[in-house]
């Protein structure tokens, strides 16, 4: 679609991501699971994952299971690893699908087991470890019986070993170096046994930069894949790049007198005659109700007048001279000189970058920037 005829998008640089996806592998040394979950964190499974494939990814991670047939849709290829639950109900599409499952107590192995065994098939899982999370997994004290009982469960086809860091971001490396040891006499026992799965994997983008022995056999990039800082105490190397960037069009200009109130709730007045823009996009595009918004106009902030509406917001535009109506507006990305950051948004919405891109609406057209055009492009 030509983005001359949109009002609002999201302009997603699929050379980026392969840019960003070749930087973790060599950091890594190892096979790179792309987490492409929320749709690809915001970005677009139809976009990224053919971009990724493109470049001999082998590994993608996803929450769900509906995600994972989205990305059968696009690849046929690529290893699926769905992260989350998955009803019972879903092993026999799993296995028409090539989809793997992740696994993390008797009661839902065991219906894996018994609906593959009823295929005549055997169904792919990884085993999940809560070493100190707190959320899906079976607890260190009991992960080697679990997985000496999966391995000798008909049905079932034992390919990978996991866990998840919950603190990995942080300056302190305390919490998540407790969970390495966990894990690692997990892994030793499991060795010594002959019992250790093919695929052994832990760390989350944090980790990868801060916890180089935790990479395992696969490491699996979520954020930093996408161009964002895993946290302000872990941030990227400036050689990462962002891949979106959401834009919009200045449908309106003109000059409100003295007193005139703005938006709803007139929660901005006018204090002299001022140039007032509109730009169509509002908080039923992700944009927060809070105010201290700013937009860049030619490569200048503008300041966000008052509350975003659903569909609009108001800008001030006394400090751009030449704005116009049909003028591109960038919420956040790059115009120009000038660059507006996820985080900086974040910061100001008083959240976090991943909320940010996966709260990007789906009536958002996803504009994709061709890798060989990035090339030409420089």
């Amino acid at each position: 679609m030509d983005e001359e005829v949109l009002t609002t998008w999201l302009e997603i640089d699929l050379g980026a991501i392969q840019h960003n996806y070749r930087l973790l592998q060599a950091i890594s040394q190892r096979p790179v699971m792309a987490v492409i979950k929320a749709n690809a964190y915001g970005h677009g499974i139809g976009g990224v994952v053919p971009a990724l494939t493109q470049i001999g990814a082998t590994w993608c991670g996803v929450a769900r299971i509906e995600e994972a047939l989205e990305v059968r849709r696009f690849s046929r290829e690529i290893q699926v690893l769905v992260l989350g639950y998955t009803h019972p109900f879903w092993v026999e599409e799993a296995l028409a699908q090539d989809i793997s499952l992740t696994v993390f107590d008797p009661q839902t192995a065991e219906a894996y087991a018994n609906q593959a065994r009823g295929l005549g098939r055997e169904l792919r899982v990884h085993a999940k470890v809560d070493t100190g999370m707190g959320r899906l997994g079976v607890l260190p004290e009991g992960a080697v019986d679990f997985i000496r009982w999966l391995m000798a469960l008909p049905g079932l086809k034992v390919e990978g070993l996991y866990t998840h860091f919950a603190r990995a971001d942080e300056s302190d490396p305390a919490p998540t170096l407790k969970q390495i040891r966990h894990f690692d006499g997990i892994l030793e026992t499991l060795t010594a046994l002959k019992l250790r799965p093919r695929w052994v994997h832990a760390s989350n983008s944090a980790a990868i930069f801060n916890f180089p022995q935790a990479r395992y056999d696969l490491v699996r990039a979520g954020i930093a894949l996408y161009g964002l800082h895993p946290s302000p105490e872990t941030p990227l190397p400036s050689s990462f790049r962002p891949a979106m960037a959401l834009k919009a069009r200045l449908v309106s200009v003109k000059v409100l007198p003295p007193e005139s109130g703005v938006g709803y709730g007139h929660r901005y007045v006018t204090r002299d005659h001022e140039r007032i823009g509109v730009v169509a996009a509002g908080y039923a595009d992700g944009i927060r109700r809070v105010l201290g918004n700013e937009v860049l106009v030619h490569g200048q902030k503008a300041p966000v007048l008052g509350t975003p509406c659903m569909d609009q917001i108001m800008i001030q535009l006394d400090g751009v001279m030449g704005a116009a109506p049909g003028d591109e507006v960038v919420i956040f990305g790059r115009q120009g000189e000038g660059f507006i950051s996820v985080e900086e948004v974040a910061e100001r919405w008083g959240t976090i970058n991943y909320e940010v891109v996966t709260n990007m609406m789906a009536r958002l057209p996803r504009i994709y920037i061709d890798p060989k055009d990035d090339e030409e492009n420089g």
